[in-house]
């Protein structure tokens, strides 16, 4: 079972950052770190070591895709719900070969993100 204490938001929009920050509980004590593209989410990812990163697959300098790769590159049990307003067949399937078996329609809804935390930390799912 893992314990989350630091989570990673990574996500190019400021407003859909502070979005997901509100659909986490505010009970439990996380520290927060955030990042605007995915090549500064990878830089976060090793310099905090977060338990669980939120990961958004469009953005400049780095799209999710890329910075997925490269975090579980670097570690291979990196915990990493995508957040994603492209569900389609193919994107799920594209990050399902890279490891990721949460993804999250966005906007997020604060029941289905309390659900992917708890399948993180293995209490359910």
């Amino acid at each position: 079972m893992i314990t989350i204490r630091k989570i990673l938001i990574v996500d190019d929009s400021t407003s859909a950052r502070f979005f997901i920050k509100g659909c986490i509980p505010k009970d439990k004590g996380y520290e927060f770190f955030e990042a605007s593209d995915g090549a500064k989410g990878v830089d976060a990812y090793k310099n905090f070591r977060p338990d669980v990163t939120f990961m958004d697959l469009t953005m400049p300098v780095m799209t999710g895709f890329e910075a997925i790769e490269v975090i579980k590159a670097f570690d291979p049990h990196a915990a990493i719900i995508v957040l994603t307003a492209d569900i389609q067949t193919k994107t799920i399937e594209r990050v399902t070969a890279l490891g990721i078996s949460t993804v999250l329609k966005k906007p997020p809804v604060k029941a289905t993100v309390e659900e992917a935390l708890l399948k993180i930390q293995g209490i359910q799912g």
